[in-house]
């Protein structure tokens, strides 16, 4: 469908079907997020502004680290309780090949740049599913406390590996992505030979046996907000979690943390809508999404936490933190003196095999 002036105005769900008035809508949702500092910055920048321009209620559930089996168990059940569901791309993936995620048709379901420019072109290649829409450009990296790391602070990833110069709790996240390729570059790892050497069963077994070093002296989580807590209590003495996690405990907190941003590791998260909806409900998720993912509003949630915007559009309005004040950009992953030793996490590889990685990472915590 060809986009006019007056489509551009209308809600996503006109675009879709083609028809001049304003489809019914349901007037409740339900959208799905990672919680902490990042849902705040999405009830910031979408939600909030979402509901008073529509007077929508918007229920907020931080269930987005177990989204793929909840939504598979959701299809079994036929009872898809879920409207809009935040994931990373390989999750998506996954969603999108197992018939649980809808299908976008990008140019037609979301925005143009303010310029025309189509959203398949702003997005560009970030683009990487039918089913998913990008928001963010973020990464998983590591922060440590200044008070405890000694008189010199930790430089490198390996240094979560070493004991001896770092005594103390690690917390790391209770899954096998980005722990296992860590684990094999401190173990010698060519950074590009990483996937290669992981894709066999030696591969997993020296990135396991590496993990069996630290094994003893490591705090899993699985939410975002759990590192920076345990950081904060002084409960562990390094740990992952998300760029922008660490931001909020350090920029706006005022905690004794540090970042570590050697091999921090690259990752796209987004929004895909479930499949099976009413369409009462797809059309209310549709509308939503157009709206959250414009080029304004993505870079709106830059002035809440330390994530780049998955439009190009978007990179240019990126200001400063709304209450601190301060430039946002030098905080970006992307920020050339942050990402002088970047892991390009590969969602493709993960979306392949995570099923089996999965189980073999939980069969070796179970040990």
């Amino acid at each position: 469908m060809k986009f006019t002036k007056t489509l551009m105005a209308t809600t996503a769900l006109t675009m879709v079907a083609g028809v001049s008035g304003a489809a019914d809508m349901a007037d409740e949702m339900t959208i799905v997020s990672w919680g902490g500092a990042y849902t705040d910055s999405q009830m910031n920048a979408y939600h909030k502004p979402y509901m008073e321009k529509t007077g929508v209620n918007i229920i907020s559930d931080d269930s987005s680290a177990e989204a793929v089996a909840k939504l598979r168990a959701m299809n079994e059940a036929n009872n898809i309780t879920w409207d809009v569901v935040d994931v990373v791309a390989s999750d998506a993936m996954r969603l999108c090949d197992e018939g649980l995620a809808m299908e976008i048709d990008f140019d037609n379901m979301l925005a143009p740049a303010p310029d025309g420019t189509s959203a398949t072109e702003d997005f560009g290649d970030l683009l990487v599913s039918d089913c998913f829409i990008p928001q963010i450009v973020y990464s998983t990296t590591f922060g440590y406390r200044t008070d405890l790391v000694g008189d010199t602070a930790p430089t490198s990833v390996c240094d979560v590996f070493d004991l001896e110069a770092f005594p103390g709790k690690r917390s790391l996240q209770k899954r096998p992505i980005d722990n296992m390729e860590w684990a094999l570059y401190c173990d010698g790892v060519a950074k590009d030979d990483i996937y290669e050497v992981l894709g066999t069963d030696e591969g997993v077994e020296k990135a396991l046996a590496k993990l069996d070093t630290i094994k003893s002296s490591v705090v899993w989580w699985t939410a975002g907000a759990e590192t920076p807590q345990l950081l904060a209590d002084g409960e562990v003495v390094m740990g992952s979690t998300f760029n922008g996690r660490l931001f909020s405990a350090i920029a706006e907190q005022n905690q004794p943390i540090g970042m570590l941003w050697d091999m921090q590791s690259f990752d796209l998260d987004g929004w895909i809508i479930p499949a099976g909806l009413s369409p009462e409900r797809q059309a209310r998720a549709l509308d939503y999404v157009f709206f959250a993912t414009d080029t304004q509003r993505l870079a709106d949630q830059a002035k809440y936490i330390s994530y780049g915007p998955a439009r190009k559009s978007s990179a240019p309005l990126v200001g400063k933190h709304e209450a601190l004040g301060i430039d946002m950009a030098p905080h970006m992953p992307t920020d050339p003196a942050n990402a002088s030793n970047v892991h390009i996490y590969d969602y493709n590889w993960w979306a392949d095999n995570r099923d089996d990685l999965d189980a073999k990472f939980q069969a070796w915590l179970a040990k």
